[in-house]
C-alpha cells in the first residue's frame, strides 16, 4: 500500500504563486505516473497535470498550461506542482495521485491507484 501526503496549499493572492509536494511512501514511487487533480465547490474533481516515471514527460489540461508546472525527485519520492499566476477559478482541493502501471493515459480520465488526502488551495480575487 502507498501513502501520499500532500503539503504546501494555502491562501494567496490573485497573481501569486504556490508550490504543491506530495510525498509517497514505498520504494517503486520512480516506477509509478504521478499526477494532481483538484475539485472545486461544487464541481467533478478533474486532471491538472501528470508525469511519467522517468520525469520526461508530462501531460497538463489546457486551463493551466504555462501557469502550472509538475515534477518530481524520485530521491525524495516527492512529485510537486509548482503553481504560478494563478486565479481565483484556481481554487479547490488539491489532490495528488498515483497509478502503479505508470500511465498518464490513466490518470488523464481520472484513475488511478493511490490518493492523496487533498490540500486547499484558495486564491483571493
Amino acid at each position: 500500500q502507498v501513502q501520499l501526503v500532500e503539503s504546501g496549499g494555502g491562501l494567496v493572492q490573485a497573481g501569486g504563486s504556490l508550490r504543491l509536494s506530495c510525498e509517497a511512501s514505498g520504494r517503486t514511487f520512480s516506477t509509478y505516473a504521478m499526477g494532481w487533480f483538484r475539485q472545486a465547490p461544487g464541481k467533478e474533481r478533474e486532471f491538472v497535470a501528470g508525469i511519467r516515471g522517468s520525469g520526461n514527460s508530462t501531460s497538463y489540461v489546457d486551463s493551466v498550461k504555462g501557469r502550472l508546472t509538475i515534477s518530481r525527485d524520485n530521491a525524495k519520492n516527492t512529485v510537486y506542482l509548482q503553481m504560478s499566476s494563478l486565479k481565483p477559478e484556481d481554487t479547490a482541493v488539491y489532490y495528488c495521485a498515483a497509478d502503479r502501471l505508470g500511465l498518464l493515459g490513466r490518470l488523464r480520465v481520472g484513475v488511478a491507484d493511490y490518493w492523496g488526502q487533498g490540500t486547499q488551495v484558495t486564491v483571493s480575487s
